[in-house]
């Protein structure tokens, strides 16, 4: 499935391609990553790029340009509102891993030469799948939920609440979702039925994850936003790959 389209070595491809954008971001004059957050960066992206070639980096790079546009979305509002991402949105090194650490692991088990490689690579698409449907769900429910509702009561809160969903949020969420499955599936990662699968799945994670911030995330102090976001895509990823085994046993 992953047809690599150079001859030189990927891993030297990866060291030398990602140096070149860390050097750009580090002089850049905004910065969408802290120092850290950038270092980090650089680990996954030459990762990514070493096990899954331009096509899993393109999936990742698509999630980062994204999400962090979408994260700025009525920044200014959200930040008056004191519901807004600290550093004004920019990523350290625990929203990297949070974000692409179940990802990270469906790559390394690629390189590892895993038998259930069509599987892990659904289980990389799913995860960003996820994590973009809840960014999505989260900043532009933040900015332009009108009515905000905990999961688990369906109570009006607001906006900004932990476990809150609103109708403006979870459409953008399944955008989100879609857009970047659509991407997965563009570079041949998935085929159209693992697009489904990944769609599914970040809308079932999604709203787990939201049932987890509204119930539990404030009782449990190890609970953060970065552990919470593995927890999610690790779920995405999960359910994404039993509904492919699921799909396959029926046929």
């Amino acid at each position: 499935m992953l047809s690599p389209i150079y001859s030189l070595n990927p891993w030297l491809i990866a060291v030398v391609l990602n140096t070149v954008l860390l050097t750009i971001a580090l002089i850049a004059p905004k910065k969408l990553l802290t120092n850290a957050g950038l270092f980090h960066g650089w680990i996954l992206g030459v990762l990514i790029w070493g096990s899954l070639g331009w096509q899993g980096y393109i999936v990742v790079l698509f999630y980062f340009l994204v999400g962090s546009g979408v994260t700025r979305i009525g920044l200014a509002q959200k930040e008056a509102e004191g519901i807004a991402e600290k550093r004004s949105g920019a990523r350290g090194p625990e929203n990297v891993w949070g974000s692409a650490l179940t990802a990270a692991l469906c790559a390394v088990g690629v390189v590892l030469g895993a038998s259930i490689t069509p599987l892990l690579l659904l289980g990389y698409v799913a995860s960003f799948s996820t994590k973009l449907s809840d960014t999505c769900a989260s900043e532009v429910g933040k900015a332009y939920g009108k009515r905000t509702y905990l999961i688990t009561t369906l109570q009006a809160v607001p906006r900004g609440t932990e476990g809150a969903v609103s109708l403006e949020g979870t459409i953008a969420g399944i955008v989100g979702s879609i857009a970047i499955a659509i991407v997965g599936w563009g570079v041949g990662l998935i085929d159209v039925s693992g697009l489904v699968f990944c769609v599914i799945a970040a809308f079932i994670a999604t709203n787990i994850e939201s049932v987890i911030g509204a119930t539990l995330q404030a009782k449990v102090d190890w609970l953060t936003n970065e552990v919470v976001n593995i927890f999610n895509t690790l779920i995405g990823a999960m359910v994404a790959v039993l509904l492919a085994l699921a799909w396959q046993w029926l046929q």
